[in-house]
């Protein structure tokens, strides 16, 4: 399995989850990508998408999801849906996901690419990431592909109780990515998960538009 070229690169990470190797195996990124972007597909780098967005790094996303510790029964809240790749790993990991897009375009080519691979335990939702999706809550995991300073404030109150929240923490360019826990009601700073470069979090509990 680590002869796959993303595999190996989570691997080279620090990444040891054989459920989330397991699925960067069998959930192939050039699916989630324009057919022109297809050969960049299993590189583990960026690809660019519209709107001034680009996807996380391959081995980060790997190393962002085995900090949720996922076992397959969670309902699992994820900021920024992307293209959908990272949606599919979690779908294949998790019981249930919600996913929250900004962008219609965007949502909609996810939606088509999560319904080509055959993933079913997807719902993406248009609209603000900051404010999460109450309707569904709790989350047993939380996931969030931009950064901002701190947590927005709904979804903390939108994790359940030993939830796992896993955020960029700075102002966009140069972010620390933490995991953290709710206990006792608050959310607890667990442990750094890497260093990276996310865009912003924008919305009402985020950067303004």
């Amino acid at each position: 399995m680590t002869e796959h070229p993303l595999v190996a690169a989570a691997v080279f990470a620090g990444v040891s989850d054989p459920r989330v190797l397991g699925a960067m195996a069998s959930v192939r990124r050039a699916d989630f990508v324009p057919p022109e972007l297809a050969g960049e597909a299993d590189r583990d780098r960026p690809i660019p998408i519209p709107h001034g967005q680009v996807t996380t790094q391959p081995s980060l996303v790997a190393a962002m999801v085995e900090a949720l510790a996922l076992t397959g029964r969670e309902r699992v809240l994820e900021i920024g849906t992307g293209y959908g790749w990272q949606s599919a790993l979690l779908g294949g990991l998790a019981a249930e996901v919600w996913s929250v897009e900004r962008w219609d375009d965007l949502a909609a080519s996810a939606r088509t690419n999560l319904a080509r691979h055959g993933t079913t335990n997807v719902e993406i939702v248009v609209g603000d990431g900051s404010e999460g999706v109450p309707e569904h809550a709790p989350y047993d995991a939380i996931l969030v592909s931009a950064a901002f300073p701190q947590v927005p404030p709904p979804l903390v109150a939108q994790l359940a109780a030993d939830g796992r929240l896993v955020q960029p923490i700075g102002r966009g360019g140069d972010e620390e990515v933490v995991l953290f826990c709710k206990r006792d009601g608050a959310l607890h700073r667990v442990r750094t998960v890497a260093d990276a470069r996310f865009v912003r979090l924008v919305g009402r509990h985020g950067f303004g538009t």
